[in-house]
Order: C-alpha cells, then structure tokens, then sequence
C-alpha cells in the first residue's frame, strides 16, 4: 500500500469541486469532508462566517488524523488562499502523505449558470449567491500555479509572525467560536 494522499479541491463557489470530491471518494476510497453539507446540518439556512471557519478546522483535525491512520483524505472547500493550501500540504508532508490539488475554474457566465441550476433544483443544498459576490470573491481567489498543481513547487514557508505551519493552522482555523 502506498502513501496516503490528502486531496484538497481548490476552487471558487459552483466550479465543480463537490462533484469531484464525490469522485474521488469512491475512486481513491477517500475519506470526503464537505464543509457546506456539515454547515447546512448545523446551521440549515444560516451561514456564519466564524463558525465555518471552525467547521473548516475541525473538518482539518479529523481529515489529519484520518490521512495518519493511512486513510486517503479529501477536503472539500475552496482554498482560495495559498497560505491554505500550504499550510495542508505541509501537514501531509509531515504526516509522510502525499498532497494533492484539483484546481476547478470556470468562465463566470458557466459559473452563474451552474449557480442557477443549484438553486432551482437543489437549494437545500446551497445559499443564495450574487453576481456581485461572485465577482467579488473572483478577486480574493489566489490561483495554485502550474508548480503548485503538479508538486513541483517547494511549499512556502509560514508567513510572518508564526514558526510553524501548524502554527498558523491553529489561526487561521479557530477551535472554538469566540
């Protein structure tokens, strides 16, 4: 048996990304983490900004301790900062796993069309999205280079004002709402 792999979906909102970590559970026998379906359980209509960053880490905790156990992972959100991805692909590296990274993107027309058809035939499933906030977080996207993609690319160090990549994690990824 090889290496555990953690796969992590990189995109923005309606690209595609739950499609193929559903995929990739089956395929990869991978061990899918969800935020929005764990938000949706928790919150049903509301989606408060901190408590999905709490989800988000403690969907990472159990994600970790799963890939250390041998169990292929995927993380299913988008990831949009690099800082993310780093920090993730470090703690598979410091598991002895390897990380993977599935960049979806698609043209803004093609994502407000897949937004659409989400809110008219499954909107359980969703929150309503603007064409303002789709273009806003478009901005906010770091898009993984080609070294990134591939693994080729040394993982950055951990920005300014922390040591350690598990360091920042704990930051950026509160344990509990404040």
């Amino acid at each position: 048996m090889g290496k555990p792999t953690l796969f992590l979906t990189v995109g923005l909102p309606c690209t595609g990304k739950t499609t193929a970590a559903r995929r990739i559970e089956i395929e990869r026998k991978a061990l899918r983490l969800t935020k929005d379906e764990w938000v949706k359980a928790l919150y049903g209509p509301e989606n408060p900004p901190l408590a999905g960053d709490v989800i988000e880490g403690r969907l990472i905790q159990i994600g970790l301790r799963a890939l250390a156990l041998g169990t292929n992972v995927v993380i299913d959100y988008g990831l949009w900062d690099r800082n993310e991805r780093s920090a993730l692909r470090q703690a598979a590296v410091d598991l002895g796993a390897r990380a993977e990274l599935c960049y979806f993107a698609l043209t803004p027309s093609a994502q407000r069309r897949r937004r659409d058809q989400r809110q008219a035939e499954a909107p359980h499933t969703t929150w309503p999205m603007s064409d303002a906030e789709l273009v806003e977080w478009a901005t906010r996207m770091d898009i993984p280079t080609p070294g990134e993609l591939d693994g080729s690319e040394p993982i950055d160090g951990p920005p300014a004002g922390f040591t350690t990549w598990d360091e920042w994690r704990s930051h950026r990824w509160p344990p509990s709402v404040h």
